[in-house]
């Protein structure tokens, strides 16, 4: 398994990278869709040939529970509604796994399901928590899915300074979905993914 061999400064590393993301200028992001409770941007990734996308949104909950429900566990299934199945493959130290986890069809299938075999790492961040991840080269692959890759991603959950029982949660995504699938469709899809998240996550709690 590549890039693993060294679990905490893969970690760091995925951290510091995200933190990255999170300071990148207001300017430049487009809005790729608003509802009344969440806004997805986007920009041309610096990974691959498609997006980084940045979605924010406002939970009424408190920081810990809003994480346990996003990071790898047996309460992602219950809630997800793109999330089919999900595998812990192993478990580090420090917050750090690999999971497998395979994803529902989407746009009437244009988009079949997807399998991801991530590293997945949950750390302190400010006065509130960051869950990041990115995939990786796993061998062992079933045939019925298309192995998509997450460059790296994750979500940053603080609590509102003015209010502690609200979080503000920010998500950095930026996922190469492979196989033949028109770029159009792959944009309309993050984007209405990333509204829904919220929106299942809001359910959950």
């Amino acid at each position: 398994m590549e890039g693993l061999s060294d679990v905490a400064s893969f970690a760091t590393k995925l951290k510091n990278t995200l933190i990255q993301y999170h300071s990148i200028e207001e300017e430049k992001w487009r809005v790729a869709k608003k509802t009344k409770d969440v806004t997805v941007w986007r920009k041309p990734s610096e990974e691959f040939n498609g997006y980084l996308y940045k979605a924010q949104g406002v939970i009424d909950d408190f920081v810990n529970s809003i994480i346990d429900h996003i990071r790898p566990g047996p309460c992602r299934l219950d809630w997800d509604s793109l999330m089919t199945s999900l595998d812990i493959l192993e478990n580090f130290e420090e917050n750090c796994c690999v999971m497998r986890y395979t994803t529902a069809g989407q746009l009437w299938n244009i988009i079949s399901p997807r399998e991801f075999v991530d590293f997945s790492y949950t750390v302190g961040y400010k006065e509130g928590l960051l869950s990041c991840g990115i995939s990786l080269d796993w061998e062992e692959k079933r045939p019925e899915f298309v192995r998509g890759y997450n460059h790296p991603c994750g979500w940053f959950c603080v609590p509102l300074k003015d209010n502690p029982n609200q979080s503000l949660l920010t998500g950095y995504i930026q996922t190469d979905l492979r196989g033949m699938i028109p770029q159009s469709a792959v944009d309309t899809a993050m984007a209405s993914t990333l509204t829904n998240f919220y929106g299942d996550l809001r359910k959950a709690l």
